[in-house]
C-alpha cells in the first residue's frame, strides 16, 4: 500500500511508523512544511495509561520517549494564599520538539520517507504524484484538507471564551501546578509543568472579558509577557517567562481555544488516473479531526491513539491479519469505517470531559467564593473523569483529610479510630430541620391513589424508603384541588381524609426511622386530566375529563392534549387560595419540608417559560412578569408554612428548546425565589415542551445545580442520572450541590442509601434495628465478593 501523510505532527509520524513496522512493504511518505528536526511548542503531557498504549504499539520509540520524560505524581493548586496538594496522578511531560524528533528519527530508521519544507496546497495533485492508496490528513488545527472537504467532514468549530498564551520558564515545577491570581478585572490562571531538565511550560489563561479589561490587547508582546510575570511572580521565583512565538506581535500571542468536532473523519476522492479514476480515501487524524482543551492534557494523547487505532483497523479488520498484496477489495473501506466509528466515540468521551474542564476554567469566578480546600477539590474533579473514589485510589490521605474537613464544616468530627465520614453522609440543616445525610428520595409519580387519598401502597412505598437510609423522602406532586391533579391516581390535599392518610404515613416514618418527610405541592395545569402513566403517558382520559388551566390557551401536546383556559384574575385568586389551604393541610399532616412544583410544564411552570406563556398582561412578557404568579403563590405558601420548616422550589432549569428557558435564566429565577424566601432550589429540567432535545448523560443535570448554587448563592438539589454513591460524594464534596435526589435507583432498591454506603466500605451507617442482622451479612458478602474479585484478577 502507498500511504501519503500530509503533516508531520504526532499523529502522522506515529501512524507512518506503526504501519511500516506492521508491514515493511508499505511505501509511506510524510510531507511536512517545517525544516528537518525543527518544530515549535513547549511541553506536552501524557498519563501513565497513555505510555502503556505506546509501549504496546512500539516498545522502541516508547522507551526512548519515556527516557526523555519528566515524571510527577502531584497536582498543586494555589488559591488565596493556600497550596493544596493531591498525589497519585501519574503525569509525564516531554518537550514537543523532543517528542517529534524522536518520532522523526524512528520513522527514518524503519524506512518511512520524510519530505520537509513542503507546504501542501493541493492534496489531490500530491496524491496523484505519489500514486497514493491512502491519504492521511494530519495537517493540524487549521487543516486545509478539512476545509477543502468541509461539506463531507462537516466540522463544528467552537471558539471558547477564554484567551490563553503558551509560554515557558526556567522555573522548574515539581508538580503539575495550577495558580490562580485575582486582579481588579477578574481571575487569571496558570497551568504549569516541567518537561525537561531546565524548562517548564507556563500557560496563562483568562476569560475574554477579563483579558480585554486588563488591556493586554493594546500591549506589545514584551509588555504582555511582563504583565504575566508580575501577576504570577509568587510562583516564578524570580525566573522570567519566555515566548517562542517571536513571529507574532502583541495580542496575537493570545488566542481563544477552538474546539473541533467533525461529523465524519473519512472522505473518498475520485482522482483522475490512466485507466480510469482512482478511489482514494482521505482520513483525518489528530487536531485536524478533533481538539480537546489543554486543561486535560489530551491533545497529543488523542493524536497518537488515533494512529494506533487506525493501524489496528487497517492491519486486520475483524482481527484478520492482511498483507498489503492480499487486501480484499473492500478491506480498506471496512477498516476506515470501523476507525471512524470506534475513534469518534472514544474521542467524544474525552471531548465531553474536556468541555467540562474548559467550562470550569472559563468560570473560575463562579467558584472563587469556595474556600481553598473545596475550590481545589472542585478543580480536581472538574472534568467528571476523576471522581471521589478515583481520587481516593490516587491519594487516600488527601481524600480522608478532605472528608474530615467537609465533615467538620457540617459540625461532625471523628475519633482517630473511626472511619472518615463520606460527604454524602454529613448532616444538612435548613431552618429548624436537620437532615441526617445529603441523599433524598425525590417526588416520583406513582398513580396509586383513589380520590387523592394515599393508601396501603403509599404506606409501603414511602415507609420502605424512609427505612432505607435516605435523609428525606419527598412525596410525589400532590394536587391542591381535584382539578389540579394530573391523573385520577394522583394524591391530593384538599380534605381531612387525605390529611389523616398522610399523617399515618408521616407518623410511621418518624416513629420507625430518622428520615424526614417532605411533600411536593403542585397544580398540573395544562398537563392535567390524563391517564395513569402506564395507561398512556400524557394521553387524555377516555371520559370524565375536567377543564384545564394554564398561562395561555396552548395545549401541552398539540393535537393530543385538551386546550386549557388562560387564567384570569379570579382563577389566579382561587388557585392561590387552594395552595394556601393545601399548605395548612401539609403542616397538619406533620410534614417536615415543603416543595413547590414550578417546573416540567405544570401550571406554575407554564407561566415561567416563554414557550408556554404568550400573555400580554402583567403576567406575561418579561421574566419579571412571567414570575409574578409563581412568586405570588410562593409568598402565600411561605406565609402559611411554619417559619422553622424549609421550602424548596423545583424548576426546569433548561427547556432544551430554542427560545425557552436557559441555564442563564435559571440562575435569575433562582435568585428571585431566594429573595422571596425559598431555602433550596431543586434543579431539574425539561418536560416543558414536547419539542425538547435534552442532552442526556451521567449526572447531566448537575451543572444546573452547580451554576445556581455558585452564581445565585443559594442551596440546591442535584437530580438526574445520579446513581452511585461516588456520584453523590463527588457532587457534595465539590460544592456543586447541597443535596442529591436519587429517583429511579430508589424505585429499584428502597434501601439504596444503605446498600451504597456498605459498598463504600463505611461501616458506621445505622440500619433500622430489625435489619441489623442483614447489615452484618450484607457487609460480609461484599467483603467476600471483593476478595474473590482480587483473587481472580491475580
Amino acid at each position: 500500500m502507498k500511504i501519503l501523510c500530509i503533516g508531520g505532527g504526532p499523529s502522522g509520524l506515529y501512524f507512518s511508523l506503526l504501519m511500516k513496522l506492521r508491514n515493511p512493504a508499505h511505501e509511506i511518505t510524510v510531507v511536512e512544511r517545517n525544516r528537518p528536526y525543527d518544530t515549535f511548542g513547549w511541553g506536552v503531557v501524557f498519563s501513565d495509561a497513555t505510555m502503556e498504549n505506546l509501549r504496546e504499539a512500539d516498545p522502541v520509540s516508547a522507551e526512548e520517549i519515556y527516557a526523555a520524560f519528566n515524571r510527577w505524581d502531584d497536582i498543586d493548586v494555589h488559591f488565596k494564599g493556600k497550596t493544596i496538594t493531591s498525589g497519585g496522578h501519574g503525569f509525564i511531560g516531554i518537550g514537543r520538539k523532543k517528542l517529534l524528533n524522536i518520532l522523526q528519527a524512528r520513522c527514518e530508521q524503519v524506512g518511512v520517507r520524510l519530505v520537509f519544507e513542503t507546504d501542501v496546497v493541493d492534496d489531490q495533485a500530491l496524491a496523484l504524484e505519489y500514486e497514493a492508496d491512502l491519504v492521511i490528513a494530519s495537517d493540524g488545527l487549521n487543516s486545509r484538507i478539512r476545509t477543502r472537504y468541509a461539506d463531507v467532514f462537516q466540522p463544528d468549530i467552537d471558539l471558547r471564551r477564554c484567551r490563553f498564551v503558551w509560554l515557558g520558564t526556567r522555573k522548574l515545577f515539581d508538580a503539575f501546578t495550577f495558580a490562580f491570581a485575582e486582579t481588579e478585572h477578574g481571575w487569571f490562571q496558570a497551568h504549569a509543568y516541567r518537561f525537561d531538565d531546565d524548562t517548564s511550560t507556563f500557560i496563562v489563561e483568562a476569560p475574554e472579558e477579563v483579558w480585554q479589561a486588563s488591556g493586554i490587547e493594546q500591549m506589545s508582546q514584551e509588555e504582555g509577557v511582563a504583565f504575566c510575570e508580575r501577576l504570577f511572580a509568587p510562583w516564578l521565583d524570580g525566573q522570567p517567562l519566555i515566548s517562542n512565538a517571536t513571529h507574532l506581535r502583541g495580542s496575537a500571542n493570545w488566542i481563544r481555544f477552538p474546539r473541533v468536532i467533525c461529523k465524519t473523519w473519512v472522505h473518498w476522492n475520485d482522482l483522475p488516473a490512466p485507466g480510469g479514476a482512482r478511489h482514494v480515501p482521505v482520513v483525518l487524524m489528530g487536531d485536524a479531526a478533533h481538539t480537546a482543551h489543554f486543561s486535560i492534557g489530551s491533545g497529543t494523547k488523542l493524536a497518537l491513539e488515533d494512529a494506533i487505532e487506525l493501524t489496528r483497523c487497517i492491519e486486520g479488520f475483524d482481527g484478520q491479519q492482511s498483507k498489503a498484496d492480499q487486501l480484499p477489495a473492500d478491506h480498506l473501506e471496512k477498516a476506515l469505517r470501523r476507525y471512524d466509528e470506534v475513534r469518534s466515540v472514544e474521542v467524544l468521551k474525552i471531548q465531553n470531559a474536556a468541555r467540562n474542564s474548559t467550562e470550569w476554567f472559563e468560570n473560575v469566578a463562579r467558584y472563587a467564593t469556595l474556600e481553598p480546600e473545596q475550590f481545589a477539590y472542585s478543580m480536581l474533579t472538574r472534568s467528571q473523569r476523576i471522581s471521589h473514589e478515583n481520587l481516593r485510589l490516587r491519594d487516600k490521605a488527601y481524600v480522608e483529610s478532605f472528608e474530615d474537613w467537609i465533615a467538620m464544616r457540617a459540625g461532625q468530627t471523628r475519633q482517630s479510630s473511626e472511619q472518615p465520614i463520606p460527604p454524602m453522609l454529613t448532616p444538612y440543616t435548613v431552618r429548624g430541620v436537620t437532615l441526617k445525610n445529603r441523599v433524598l428520595v425525590p417526588p416520583m409519580l406513582m398513580y396509586c391513589c383513589d380520590d387523592g387519598v394515599p393508601g396501603n401502597f403509599h404506606m409501603t412505598h414511602l415507609g420502605a424508603r424512609a427505612l432505607g437510609g435516605a435523609g428525606m423522602v419527598i412525596v410525589e406532586m400532590t394536587a391542591v384541588s381535584p382539578e389540579a391533579r394530573a391523573t385520577l391516581g394522583c394524591p391530593g390535599l384538599w380534605n381531612n381524609t387525605q390529611v389523616e392518610a398522610f399523617r399515618s404515613i408521616v407518623d410511621f416514618a418518624h416513629t420507625n426511622s430518622s428520615a424526614k418527610m417532605g411533600l411536593q405541592l403542585g397544580h398540573a395545569g395544562p398537563r392535567g386530566s390524563t391517564r395513569r402513566g402506564w395507561e398512556g403517558y400524557n394521553q387524555p382520559l377516555a371520559e370524565g375529563n375536567w377543564p384545564l388551566l394554564a398561562a395561555s390557551e396552548l395545549p401541552y401536546i398539540s393535537g393530543v392534549s385538551a386546550t386549557p383556559k388562560a387564567m384570569d384574575v379570579d382563577d389566579i385568586a382561587r388557585v392561590v387560595g387552594d395552595f394556601v389551604a393545601a399548605t395548612r393541610c401539609a403542616d397538619s399532616a406533620g410534614f417536615d419540608w415543603l416543595e413547590l412544583q414550578c417546573g416540567h410544564g405544570y401550571l406554575l411552570s407554564s407561566f415561567i417559560s416563554p414557550l408556554t406563556n404568550l400573555r400580554t398582561d402583567n403576567y406575561g412578557g418579561s421574566l419579571d412578569n412571567r414570575l409574578r404568579f409563581p412568586l405570588q403563590v410562593f409568598a402565600a405558601v411561605r406565609r402559611q408554612w411554619p417559619q422553622h420548616k424549609p421550602i424548596s422550589v423545583r424548576i426546569s432549569a433548561h427547556d432544551w428548546v430554542e427560545g425557552g428557558i436557559t441555564p442563564d435564566d435559571a440562575v435569575e429565577i433562582a435568585r428571585r425565589f431566594k429573595a422571596a424566601g425559598a431555602d433550596v432550589i431543586d434543579c431539574s429540567s425539561g418536560e416543558v415542551s414536547p419539542h425538547e432535545k435534552p442532552v442526556y448523560g451521567r449526572m447531566y443535570q448537575t451543572p444546573f445545580a452547580d451554576r445556581i448554587r455558585n452564581e445565585a448563592n443559594t442551596a440546591t438539589i442535584a437530580v438526574g442520572s445520579i446513581f452511585e454513591a461516588d456520584h453523590v460524594n463527588s457532587i457534595i464534596a465539590s460544592g456543586r450541590a447541597d443535596l442529591c435526589a436519587i429517583g429511579r435507583p430508589h424505585l429499584a432498591d428502597p434501601a439504596w442509601t444503605l446498600h451504597e454506603t456498605a459498598r463504600l466500605g463505611y461501616r458506621a451507617m445505622r440500619w433500622p434495628r430489625p435489619y441489623q442482622l442483614a447489615k452484618q451479612q450484607y457487609e460480609a458478602n461484599l467483603i467476600r465478593a471483593t476478595q474473590l474479585t482480587q483473587k481472580t484478577e491475580r
